[in-house]
Parts: structure tokens; C-alpha cells; sequence
């Protein structure tokens, strides 16, 4: 988490190219769906028994883009413009875009561990733009935000209230619209993720440690078997001016030859 600590303070600036991405392709996708003349919703959004059962397993990434009328889609872009931006510019198009992604698709999956054999398809970005308020919370804890344009509250406090909201309305017996499951796994998702520091950059030092620890140790390995060939050299050579090289035997002349032909390489 410390590697996503950031001392960008306070909002402001143009829209970050991945943020305007997403905004431009969800209000596009909204349109069109709703001009479209068949519905794709159950296509396309997240119908927990068809993804697993039918092995529809795209409904995981598709049901982000599509929402259920104008104030959902308005409140969820505008969240990802506000949250979002700030992120973005703080981490960089690539990670930003990764976690976005990776909060969706993993609050999808949760949906379905949760209501594997539910027919109610699941749509909306909600799932990834509770993963981008948790992230928020975690990078700027003490940012003021206006619920309702009028009432500040701290961003961990907002974050704190809605997860408990979100546990609550989830343990309902009523039936809702809402996918709260998604909202949570968004949110758990999002978290584990930023705690765990699953970064490009993070795992580019991995593997580039992995690689150089196998050339060093190869390394070593040489030096090893080199410094035991020249005490063998030393040997052997005391051997020639006790006895001659006439009376070496095979292995010691090989041994010889070796680290001749060795010495003339270098």
C-alpha cells in the first residue's frame, strides 16, 4: 500500500485519459443500448447461473458497461470522474486502468460465489467504482467530500458508512434491484488488492529479481567449480615436477587441457 501513497493533494486538473475511456465508452454503450433494437442485457449483464453453468464467462467484464437507466449510469460516471481522476493521475493510465478493471471483474466473480444460481442479471460499473472508493479512502483518508453538495465528511468516514450499508442491505430477506453483493465484493476486491501491492511495476521487479538471483547463483556456481579445477591445477603440477607429465594419468591431462584452453578464451 505504502508504494500508492501519493502527495498529489486536492482536485482540479483535465480528465486523465483512462477515466475519460470509460466515461465516453459506458455513456456510449448506454446509448446504444437503449437504442438498440433488441435488449443485450441478458447477453451481456451478469446472469450469475448462465456465467458459470453456460460458461458465458465475458457477462464478468461486459456487465460494467451497461446500466439500468439514466440516474444510475449519471451517479456512477460521476463517482469515477470525481474518485477517480485524482487516482489516475497519481498511479498512472496503466495501473489505474488494471485495478478499475480488476475491482469489476472481481466483484462479478463474488456475485457469483455468493448467488450461484441467481437469474437476475447484474449490471452497472458500481461493482469497480466501489473498488475506486476504497482506494480513495486508503490514499486520502482525511480529503473532504459534500454529501449532497452540502455536508462534509471525511472520505474514510463516507467509505466506513457505505461498506457497513452495503453489509446490512446485503443480509436482507427483501428483494432488491441493487446488487449489493457486487458493491461489497468491489469494495473487498479493491482492498486486498491495494494491501497486497499487485502493481505492474511490483511484479516487473519480481520477475527481474527472480532472473537476476538465477544469474548470480549461475555465476557463483562457475566461480565454484573454477576454483576447484585450479586446486586440482595445483596438484597436478606439483605432481609433474615430482614425477614428469609423461606420468599423469588421462583425467589429470584432460584436466590440464581444459583449463588451458580456458586461460586462452579469457
Amino acid at each position: 500500500m505504502n508504494g500508492y501513497r501519493s502527495y498529489y493533494s486536492g482536485y482540479g486538473g483535465g480528465i486523465p485519459p483512462v477515466v475519460k475511456g470509460l466515461l465516453i465508452s459506458n455513456v456510449v454503450v448506454f446509448f446504444l443500448t437503449y437504442l438498440g433494437p433488441v435488449s443485450v442485457i441478458g447477453i451481456l449483464g451478469l446472469v450469475p447461473k448462465l456465467a458459470w453453468s453456460r460458461l458465458m464467462i465475458w457477462q464478468v467484464f461486459t456487465y460494467m458497461f451497461l446500466h439500468g437507466g439514466f440516474w444510475h449510469i449519471l451517479m456512477n460516471m460521476f463517482i469515477l470522474w470525481m474518485f477517480g481522476s485524482d487516482l489516475e493521475r497519481s498511479w498512472g493510465s496503466k495501473e489505474f486502468l488494471k485495478f478499475y478493471l480488476i475491482c469489476g471483474v472481481g466483484a462479478g466473480l463474488f456475485n457469483i460465489i455468493l448467488q450461484p444460481t441467481s437469474m437476475i442479471p447484474i449490471i452497472g460499473a458500481s461493482g469497480a467504482i466501489y473498488g475506486v472508493l476504497v482506494a480513495f479512502a486508503l490514499m486520502y483518508p482525511n480529503r473532504l467530500v459534500y454529501v449532497y453538495f452540502l455536508f462534509p465528511i471525511k472520505v474514510k468516514y463516507l467509505v466506513i458508512f457505505l461498506a457497513v450499508m452495503e453489509f446490512f442491505l446485503s443480509m436482507s430477506v427483501s428483494r432488491s434491484n441493487v446488487a449489493h453483493f457486487a458493491h461489497l465484493g468491489g469494495m473487498l476486491v479493491g482492498y486486498l488488492y491495494l494491501k497486497g501491492d499487485w502493481r505492474f511495476k511490483r511484479f516487473g521487479y519480481m520477475i527481474y529479481g527472480y532472473f537476476n538471483r538465477l544469474k548470480t547463483e549461475k555465476r557463483l556456481r562457475e566461480k565454484e567449480k573454477e576454483r576447484k579445477m585450479m586446486e586440482e591445477v595445483d596438484v597436478i603440477l606439483d605432481k609433474i615436477n615430482k614425477v614428469g607429465y609423461e606420468n599423469l594419468t588421462r583425467r589429470e591431462k584432460k584436466i590440464l587441457e581444459e583449463v588451458s584452453e580456458r586461460l586462452s578464451k579469457k
